[in-house]
């Protein structure tokens, strides 16, 4: 029997992209920095990442990795744990209002 390698990396034709949770998330990020008062430039530049891909996250066109959550989080100054629990809340209140399917 031929041992198969193991190949890096996504298979083709998938993605990591859904447009709920990146929006949800987004909104959460938003919602934490401007009770804070903090402009959207400042936070990218206190996360380390420039601020138009900060723009693209809080919109919900990017979804961030698990590093980037964890960078954003610090920088807000709260946990990684209260900005998906803010999402999943958001997410669990958008699939009560479209109703059963």
């Amino acid at each position: 029997m031929q041992k198969r390698s193991i190949q890096r990396g996504r298979p083709a034709g998938t993605t990591t992209y859904e447009a709920l949770p990146a929006r949800a998330f987004g909104v959460a990020v938003r919602e934490a920095r401007t009770v804070q008062g903090v402009a959207q430039e400042t936070l990218a530049g206190l996360a380390g990442i420039e601020r138009s891909h900060m723009g693209k996250i809080e919109r919900g066109e990017h979804m961030p990795n698990l590093a980037l959550i964890l960078r954003i989080a610090n920088a807000l100054g709260c946990s990684a744990a209260s900005l998906i629990a803010t999402t999943e809340s958001r997410l669990a209140d958008q699939s009560e209002s479209a109703g059963p399917n």
